[in-house]
């Protein structure tokens, strides 16, 4: 099995495991070694099964990822490069999940039981210059870039991907015509211009998803960020 981290330009894969996967995005390249090392990996076990997403550290005390990945109770840093050696931590906090009118968005934050001092933090968007229709923006995540059915690894060339739809929802949510997922990794991060503008979220569907995944505008939610983590940016 592959542990190779990847850049994807609008594309990405983490490692497969005998899991239930939530989400994975397919295609990319190998990021450099001192790139993107805020990326955490969180996986929950029970028994021989496994439950995988990303997250991005954005404080030394929080973890930035999607809502619906809380099932996942284990916090790994140091992911990448392979050399390093990995920090593991356990979820003990209860998460913090934007909530509005009552209705629960996909957005979460994590609170860790002990700083993480050794590790560079994600830089947050600056959101008066947002990504805009036909920007290029990046997915960062572990694994092969390329799977077949039943998990099988099967070869793909590198494409460059754009956004060709760019919009916001009631739940602020990004759609992207030309992402395509398969059941995997959700929690990581979009980024545009070294900084995280986004948090992939849910996709339904079978082998790959035919319809847009979704990406909650990290923009959207920092008055919430700030308050709850006490960034000041």
């Amino acid at each position: 099995k592959t542990e190779l981290f990847h850049l994807i330009v609008m594309l990405w894969t983490l490692k497969p495991l005998t899991v239930s996967l939530q989400k994975r995005i397919i295609g990319g390249r190998d990021c450099d070694v001192t790139d993107r090392l805020y990326h955490v990996r969180l996986l929950s076990t029970n028994g021989t099964a496994s439950t995988l997403c990303g997250g991005t550290l954005i404080h030394s005390e929080w973890i930035l990822t999607a809502a619906h990945c809380w099932e996942t109770n284990k916090a790994i840093f140091k992911v990448h490069p392979r050399t390093a050696t990995q920090e593991t931590q356990v979820i003990q906090n209860d998460p913090v999940i934007y909530t509005h009118r009552g209705q629960k968005h996909d957005i979460m934050l994590l609170k860790l039981r002990r700083p993480v001092t050794d590790v560079p933090l994600a830089l947050l968007p600056n959101c008066k210059k947002r990504p805009k229709k036909g920007s290029t923006v990046q997915l960062v995540g572990e694994g092969g870039t390329t799977t077949g059915p039943f998990n099988k690894r099967s070869e793909r060339n590198i494409e460059v991907m754009r956004i060709k739809s760019l919009s916001l929802s009631l739940l602020r949510r990004w759609s992207e015509e030309h992402v395509y997922d398969f059941h995997g990794d959700s929690g990581s991060t979009v980024e545009f211009n070294y900084r995280t503008y986004g948090v992939i979220t849910e996709c339904s569907g079978g082998y790959a998803c035919q319809v847009p995944v979704r990406i909650m505008d990290v923009c959207e939610y920092m008055g919430w960020i700030k308050q709850i983590t006490g960034l000041k940016l």
